[in-house]
């Protein structure tokens, strides 16, 4: 069984907000759309209740975020619960416990992971994470390498600050093995035409056309049609990927998945607000695992894409 919205999109997969906690201080986060206060988190068995539940509607993927997803002491727990159930389950964290974490993680079932990196540079790094914890990051990065498959770094590039580094990070994922993903900075329709948009925004369409240029090799995502370039650096290849998200009406026609907040909501888009349907009130009021897939349905039926 697989859920489909209004626009007949498939609903395959999950990412789940542990908590909003989060041991950094990035200046451009967007908390995953959670723009509110969530202090009661879901627990690791109501986790794994949802996921069960979701496997059986054909959603067998799921991505764990935060906040910091590792800052949580029962992430390993929540990571054994949940991974029987699903074919591919991933996490998204700023590598700062990936030193002692990664092996952990892996054996408790999780399959890869994208770690944000941002900066190779200290001064910069700090700057942009108030936190100065690169070479702890930079370790995580090896250790997650030897354990998770693929591990993936996430560079949101900013005017002004990191942009001067992306064929410095392209040659930093050939050598350790990662795979890059240059991200443009996201915002929702109303505050592109801000000050803070319009000073770090750095359009990432030529460097597209650059790494086309250079590429070996071309090939393109199916889930969100994005390009993956194969470049040849003084270290081997790299794997690139660009991840353009403003006004991509390409993703959003192909976008597959549901967001869940950290206190128990199901989340339709990252972008947009007004959109949460409860579900941990009635998980925890006893709700049968039917009453509960009839609020899955209700989410999925609020889905539509943002650009459109």
């Amino acid at each position: 069984m697989t859920l489909y919205d209004r626009f007949g999109r498939p609903v395959t997969n999950l990412r789940i907000s542990l908590t909003q906690d989060c041991n950094y201080a990035c200046f451009f986060c967007h908390r995953e759309g959670q723009h509110f206060n969530a202090r009661l988190e879901l627990t690791p068995a109501e986790i794994e209740r949802l996921v069960r539940i979701a496997s059986r509607l054909g959603i067998k993927k799921v991505k764990l975020t935060g906040g910091e997803p590792t800052v949580r002491r029962d992430i390993i727990e929540i990571v054994r619960r949940i991974k029987p159930y699903l074919r591919d389950l991933s996490m998204t964290t700023n590598g700062s416990r990936l030193k002692e974490l990664a092996r952990p993680l892996a054996e408790a079932g999780l399959d890869r992971v994208n770690v944000s990196l941002h900066s190779l540079r200290p001064e910069v790094y700090r700057k942009i994470t108030g936190a100065d914890m690169l070479d702890t990051v930079l370790e995580g990065i090896d250790e997650a390498v030897r354990h998770l498959s693929p591990v993936k770094l996430n560079m949101t590039v900013m005017k002004g600050l990191n942009d001067g580094e992306i064929w410095d990070m392209v040659d930093f994922a050939a050598r350790t093995g990662a795979i890059l993903q240059l991200i443009e900075l996201e915002a929702p329709r109303e505050f592109t035409e801000t000050r803070f948009f319009k000073k770090y925004f750095y359009p990432l369409k030529p460097v597209e056309r650059k790494l086309e240029e250079m590429a070996v090799e071309i090939r393109e995502r199916r889930m969100h049609r994005r390009r993956k370039y194969f470049v040849p650096t003084d270290y081997g290849i790299a794997e690139v990927e660009v991840v353009r998200a403003m006004h991509n009406t390409v993703f959003c026609a192909n976008c597959t998945r549901l967001r869940v907040t950290s206190n128990g909501k199901f989340k339709t888009c990252l972008l947009r607000k007004n959109d949460l349907i409860d579900f941990a009130t009635a998980l925890r009021n006893g709700a049968s695992d039917a009453e509960l897939v009839e609020i899955f349905k209700k989410a999925v039926l609020m889905r539509q894409p943002y650009w459109s």
